[in-house]
């Protein structure tokens, strides 16, 4: 590509940006009277079509960087009349000021890279950064949960109750909050959704009161465990009414967003709804359970009121939470046997020396983004397209865990997968986000419009740059709200044996030649907690007395 001057007709070469992801002017750029201008808006294009339909990935996330570079590099170029109103460069000026702190969760979380390799301690270090410095921000509450997470993984129990409460408060005050402020979303309509406050989703706040619960357990309180018990079971019955009305307000959303020139247009477009079909077809296609249930949470009611029943009521509720965890998971055997055990309860027969297993493997989803040209309805606009989230579902995992006691070796077997759940909650978001993602990506095109057209008339050259500029803008603020809790796991197993008479049982990770042997309690219910990560990282194990 050349660039032209118009005064002593000097001509510059610039590097390709197609072979190197990163610009590289060339040392000629400028002329001899320092007056370059661009003639050919040759660059624009090529910026519209390297950016097109790339995902957030090493390689756009350079171009992010490429892009966020060439205003720079272009303002010392172009040369913009006297008589520029200035109402039009502080425009200019705007979509920098809009377009400054525009990187997705991804790419701020490094905690990712720890927690993968099983160290622990790193991530718990950036984790703590990251949540000190979110304060009360947009970010504090997604933060807070993946510190409170770490620390539970690292046995650091009060100090992850401490984050969850700390988030748990922040998500209570979201929900009592009636409607989000007008100003947010029209921040959100200029930029992203990702600049709207992480509020927490309903598995979140369920996932809140179980792990807190557990901690409880761990510190040998289940007054308080019993609590965060009920707490977790209510939030469970909340979640149904809080959905019903998140689907009513996003149908008032997704009305009001279509009222807007080109939204209904754009979504009715074959090409453009084809490609998002082809994209959700996965997590569609995923069967939820019903009633935004957590049947981990439910199976966990069910073992701690067995353990620790007060009275017939308690023993009451333990039996249907087994019947409810049941119904989720048909095939787990091990249930069966808590039903029976209820059953012998009921009948004054004792529980035997049980030492349960509690597994829980791999990585919850992660939210990646697919960038989506939207059809274009503006002229002299460079660029509109969309980032959209999807989930990817992490493969590196243990399928089971076996246990082996008196010479006896049983597998873990599937209680609750939380990919179904928070693919479920992913699903009855989706319409509400696309069509504001649409919406979005509109507005952002009719506002490059209205200043490429001012910055036309002033000038040639201004109105050039003024169509990169905005190009950039776009590609800079155009990502998706990445935030999710990924350091949840993927799924949650269940095993229980007989206490053996030499109270130590041996925990085997298959096909990674891990083995850990564990010296239980002098509990008559032992609950033997075991967290993997990936199938290299080390297993994590703890142990609790239940009776």
């Amino acid at each position: 590509m050349q660039l032209h001057c118009n005064y002593c007709q000097t001509k510059s070469e610039v590097l390709s940006m197609a072979r190197q992801w990163n610009l590289a002017f060339a040392e000629g750029l400028h002329c001899e009277y320092g007056a370059l201008q661009i003639r050919k808006p040759d660059f624009v294009t090529l910026v519209n079509q390297l950016y097109r339909s790339e995902r957030s990935s090493s390689q756009s996330a350079a171009f992010d960087k490429l892009v966020r570079r060439l205003p720079q590099a272009l303002s010392r170029t172009v040369r913009p009349r006297a008589s520029t109103p200035v109402s039009l460069l502080c425009s200019l000026l705007l979509l920098g000021i809009l377009a400054s702190g525009c990187t997705t969760y991804r790419q701020q979380n490094r905690i990712i890279d720890y927690w993968t390799r099983g160290d622990i301690a790193g991530a718990q270090r950036e984790a703590a950064q990251k949540s000190a410095s979110a304060g009360n921000g947009k970010d504090a509450v997604i933060w807070r949960l993946e510190h409170a997470t770490i620390l539970r993984s690292a046995s650091k129990y009060e100090e992850s109750n401490r984050e969850f409460d700390a988030a748990d408060a922040q998500m209570n005050r979201y929900a009592e909050a009636a409607k989000v402020r007008l100003g947010r979303e029209t921040l959100a309509l200029l930029s992203n959704q990702a600049q709207l406050p992480y509020e927490g989703r309903p598995y979140d706040r369920i996932m809140v009161s179980t792990y807190e619960a557990l901690n409880e357990l761990a510190l040998g309180r289940p007054d308080r465990a019993r609590v965060n018990l009920i707490r977790a079971y209510q939030r469970q019955q909340e979640a149904v009414q809080l959905n019903q009305r998140r689907i009513e307000r996003a149908k008032e959303e997704i009305a009001e967003a279509r009222q807007r020139d080109g939204v209904a247009q754009a979504e009715a477009d074959p090409q453009f709804k084809g490609r998002l079909d082809s994209i959700y077809a996965p997590v569609r296609n995923l069967q939820p359970y019903a009633d935004y249930v957590n049947p981990f949470t439910v199976y966990l009611d069910g073992l701690f009121f067995m353990t620790q029943a007060a009275d017939g009521s308690d023993l009451e509720r333990a039996r249907k939470s087994f019947e409810r965890a049941q119904a989720f998971a048909p095939d787990n055997p091990y249930i069966r046997a808590d039903l029976e055990s209820i059953e012998d309860l009921f009948r004054g027969k004792p529980l035997p020396p049980t030492t349960y297993v509690i597994f829980e493997t791999g990585r919850a989803p992660v939210r990646d983004q697919i960038r989506i040209d939207v059809p274009i309805l503006f002229t002299k606009v460079s660029y509109i397209g969309a980032a959209f989230p999807v989930l990817e579902f992490q493969g590196d995992y243990l399928p089971h865990l076996e246990v082996s006691a008196q010479g006896k070796t049983q597998r873990t077997a599937l209680v609750s997968s939380m990919d179904r759940i928070i693919a479920q909650d992913f699903n009855n978001e989706l319409p509400a986000v696309i069509t504001k993602t649409i919406a979005a990506a509109i507005a952002k095109g009719a506002a490059a419009y209205a200043i490429n057209t001012a910055a036309g008339r002033q000038d040639e050259a201004l109105g050039l740059l003024a169509q990169f500029l905005t190009a950039a803008f776009q590609a800079a603020v155009n990502i998706a709200d990445l935030r999710t809790w990924t350091t949840l796991p993927k799924e949650f197993h269940v095993c229980r044996v007989p206490t053996p008479p030499d109270r130590r049982i041996e925990l085997i990770a298959p096909g990674t030649g891990q083995k850990v042997s564990v010296d239980l309690a002098d509990g008559t219910i032992n609950l033997v907690y075991v967290k993997s990560i990936t199938t290299a990282s080390p297993l994590l194990v703890s142990q609790v007395k239940l009776k």
